[in-house]
C-alpha cells in the first residue's frame, strides 16, 4: 500500500470498490470493503491522490479523506463513462475512475464544505416545493375548467376566483369539499416556501460575499447564495469563462478543420443555477435601457441583433464570469 499513487473509489451505499495504481501506472491494489471499513483504512493509508466520481456522498467522503491528510479529488461522471471497459460493474467503475485521475488538464468539481452543501440542501428544498405548487395550481386548473369555469392565473388571484366559486355553489357538492382540501394544501405550501424563502434570504444577509455577488445587476438572495455554494472554490477554475462552460451557458460545437458550427448551449452543470442565472438576466435585461453602462449597451445590441431569448442566455453567461471573478479576486483582496 504504500506504493499508492492514486486510490480510485467508487462509491455506493455499502460496499466500496478500491483501486490503486502507483506512480508509473501499475495497479497495486483491488479491495471491497464496506462502509464502516473505509474510514479506517483511508486513515492508516500513506497520503495519496483519492479520486472519486462526482454523485451522491462523494463530496461528504471527500472531506473525510482530506481529514486524513489524502488529496481527495471529484470527477464529473461523462469524463469517467469514457474510460470504462467492458461490463458494467464496481471493479471497471474504480478502474475507469484511475484512469481518468491520472489524465493530464481532467477538470475537477470544487469539493464543497458542509456549510455550502446545507445552503444547497435548503434551495433543493425550495425548489420540489414550488413543483408542488405548481402542480397543485395545474390541477386546480384542468379540474375546474371541466365545468367551464377558467381560473385566473397567479396563484393569489387563483384563490379568491376559487373562493368565489366555492362560496356561490357553482360546483357539485362533492367536488367542493375536495377543492376546499386543495386550497387549504395550496395555503400551506405557500406558507412553506415563504419560509424557506426568509431562511435563505437571512444567510444572504449575513454572508459577505452574498453580498458582494448582490451588487451585480439581476443577482439577489437566491442566485447570490446559490452561486457562492455550488462554485464552492473559484480557485478551482482557471478563468471566468470555465465557469461559464461549467455551467452550461457557452455554445455546442459540432465543427471540424476548418468548418466551425455552433448549436445551442450546451447545458451542462447545475441546471438549478444556470435557471437562476437567466431568469436573473431576463429581469436585467428588462431595466437595461434605464442604464448607460457598457454592459447594457451591450446587452441591448445583442438583443437587437439577435432576440431576447439568446440576449438573456449571453448576459447570464457574462454575470456568471463577473461573479466569480468577484469571488476570485475578493480572496486575494
Amino acid at each position: 500500500m504504500n506504493d499508492v499513487k492514486i486510490l480510485a473509489v467508487d462509491l455506493a451505499k455499502h460496499v466500496f470498490q478500491l483501486h490503486g495504481v502507483n506512480a508509473r501506472g501499475e495497479v497495486v491494489l483491488q479491495r471491497r470493503l464496506s462502509r464502516g471499513h473505509l474510514p479506517a483504512f483511508l486513515a492508516q493509508l500513506p497520503p495519496c491522490e483519492v479520486a472519486m466520481e462526482a454523485c451522491a456522498t462523494a463530496h461528504h467522503w471527500a472531506r473525510r479523506a482530506c481529514s486524513y491528510g489524502h488529496a481527495p479529488r471529484l470527477i464529473a461522471p461523462q469524463y469517467v463513462k469514457a474510460f470504462n471497459r467492458g461490463q458494467k460493474n464496481d471493479r471497471n467503475d474504480a478502474q475507469a475512475i484511475a484512469c481518468a485521475a491520472m489524465q493530464p488538464g481532467m477538470p475537477q468539481v470544487p469539493i464543497k464544505n458542509e456549510e455550502q452543501q446545507v445552503v444547497m440542501a435548503l434551495h433543493r428544498i425550495r425548489s420540489r416545493v414550488m413543483k408542488e405548487r405548481v402542480g397543485v395550481v395545474n390541477q386546480l386548473h384542468g379540474l375546474v375548467a371541466e365545468f367551464g369555469i377558467v381560473l385566473p392565473l397567479g396563484t393569489r388571484p387563483l384563490r379568491r376566483e376559487l373562493t368565489r366559486v366555492l362560496d356561490e355553489g357553482a360546483l357539485p357538492l362533492l367536488l367542493q369539499q375536495v377543492l376546499t382540501d386543495q386550497l387549504d394544501q395550496l395555503k400551506q405550501i405557500e406558507e412553506r416556501l415563504q419560509i424557506l424563502t426568509e431562511r435563505i434570504q437571512r444567510l444572504a444577509e449575513g454572508s459577505i460575499p452574498c453580498q458582494q455577488l448582490m451588487r451585480h445587476r439581476g443577482v439577489g438572495p437566491l442566485t447570490a447564495t446559490a452561486f457562492v455554494a455550488e462554485v464552492a472554490n473559484p480557485r478551482v477554475f482557471k478563468n471566468g469563462r470555465h465557469v461559464a462552460a461549467w455551467l452550461g451557458l457557452v455554445p455546442r460545437q459540432h465543427s471540424s478543420g476548418e468548418h466551425t458550427r455552433l448549436l445551442g448551449i450546451t447545458k451542462r452543470g447545475n441546471p438549478y443555477l444556470r435557471t437562476l442565472l437567466i431568469h436573473g438576466a431576463r429581469a436585467a435585461l428588462r431595466q437595461a435601457h434605464r442604464h448607460t453602462d457598457p454592459l447594457s449597451r451591450w446587452s441591448l445590441e445583442v438583443k437587437q441583433r439577435r432576440g431576447p431569448h439568446r440576449a438573456a442566455v449571453a448576459l447570464a453567461n457574462k454575470t456568471s464570469r463577473r461573479l466569480w471573478a468577484t469571488l476570485r479576486y475578493a480572496e486575494v483582496a
